[in-house]
């Protein structure tokens, strides 16, 4: 069986229980070397093939597969395997020659980024969407970012740092010049890093990072208080009744 486990944003200790326990008990581990803290390996038996993906073409880890279909493989891919995890490639090929698989799934560092925050994403009365992208350039992207930041929601984007001048210039004809914006560098890792701002002076800021970080961008970044009606005593749903329909009962 081959696990496609999500090893989280960073932090060994956010690897899922599930994935924890089948990660110690695999006899091969291809691992993405370039993302994946090192440090999870140490979950493995000792004596397991440990293999580092980031050095590898997909036919090369394929051969990996093969030589050791007969035993449990751990494919360690960083957050979680859905999120520009480039896994459909590495399934087609294992349902292709009848190799089984599961996929567990892992802590993004979307969310690790928005804990470090300390922000939650989806704020009442301001918005309720999120938009997780990245920015095409080398890698086609078939959405225009442009159009997306129409919308005005939150926005997340992954693998684009490298290019935050030119998104800057992009989202600005859409946010406000004043809209807060962060980069998360590492979110969870030791080596973390937050640099804060708007879409005016972001840029000079977060000067120096060029990989391995997120951008937020939204209002969900300032200090906002409005409340969600979820807690709110005059807010009824299927769990509870509103403190007005209590008082109108005619148990009272």
């Amino acid at each position: 069986m081959v696990y496609f486990i999500g090893a989280g944003p960073g932090d060994p200790e956010l690897l899922t229980l599930k994935g924890y326990k089948i990660l110690k008990n695999c006899q091969v581990i291809i691992y993405a070397g370039s993302l994946v803290n090192p440090e999870i390996l140490n979950f493995a038996d000792k004596n397991a093939k440990v293999y580092d993906s980031s050095k590898m073409t997909l036919k090369e880890i394929l051969e990996v597969i093969r030589r050791y279909k007969d035993k449990d493989i751990a494919r360690l891919h960083t957050g979680d395997p859905s999120l520009f995890g480039a896994i459909n490639e590495q399934i087609e090929l294992l349902e292709k020659e009848g190799i089984p698989y599961e996929i567990i799934p892992g802590v993004s560092s979307i969310f690790a980024g928005a804990a470090s925050l300390k922000r939650e994403l989806t704020v009442p009365e301001i918005t309720q969407t999120v938009i997780i992208t990245r920015y095409g350039k080398r890698t086609y992207v078939p959405e225009d970012l442009e159009k997306l930041s129409k919308h005005n929601a939150t926005l997340v984007l992954f693998l684009s740092v490298k290019y935050l001048k030119e998104i800057v210039d992009i989202l600005k004809r859409n946010y406000p010049n004043n809209t807060p914006i962060s980069i998360v560098y590492k979110a969870s890792w030791k080596d973390e890093k937050i640099v804060s701002g708007t879409l005016e002076d972001i840029v000079e800021k977060a000067g120096g990072i060029e990989s391995t970080a997120l951008i937020y961008v939204g209002r969900f970044l300032e200090d906002i208080k409005t409340r969600s009606k979820l807690y709110d005593k005059a807010f009824s749903h299927m769990y509870r009744r509103s403190e007005y329909e209590d008082s109108n009962s005619f148990d009272n």
